[in-house]
């Protein structure tokens, strides 16, 4: 069995946002911070060198890959803001219609900045994406 490379780390998330040197990424960073702890009710804990995630929960796949993960997560990345959440919850195309200005992969949601979509509808999103991971925990 193989281990996930992206493992939660040590590593203060204050310290790494120090590392952030745009500084609307920073400034975005610090809102979606307070947006997922504020949502989750959990620590943020760093996964891997850039990834901030809350809470964990173990996946296992058919192939027999298994491993943790954070139950939801975002990264300040240089090209974007990345939010793992997903869209696997009731409601959840009505909500992202009204989002705003985004672009989605299966299991990500990538925005420029978040001037471009609406912090509410956001904040739903992340709480549908977190609860019904919660459920599946």
């Amino acid at each position: 069995m193989t281990t996930n490379k992206t493992q939660p780390t040590d590593v203060p998330v204050s310290e790494f946002l120090k590392t952030v040197t745009v500084k609307r990424r920073l400034a975005d960073a610090e809102v979606l911070l307070e947006l997922f702890t504020n949502v989750t009710g959990q620590e943020a804990v760093m996964w891997g060198p850039s990834i901030i995630g809350f809470g964990q929960m173990e996946f296992h796949y058919d192939s027999g890959r298994s491993g943790i993960m954070p139950v939801t997560a975002f990264s300040p990345r240089k090209a974007n803001l990345t939010l793992y959440v997903g869209d696997k919850f009731e409601g959840a195309a009505s909500l992202y219609e009204r989002l705003g200005k985004y672009k989605k992969s299966v299991a990500c949601l990538y925005i420029n900045k978040l001037d471009d979509v609406d912090l509410n509808i956001l904040t739903e999103i992340v709480r549908a994406d977190y609860l019904a991971n919660m459920r599946k925990k």
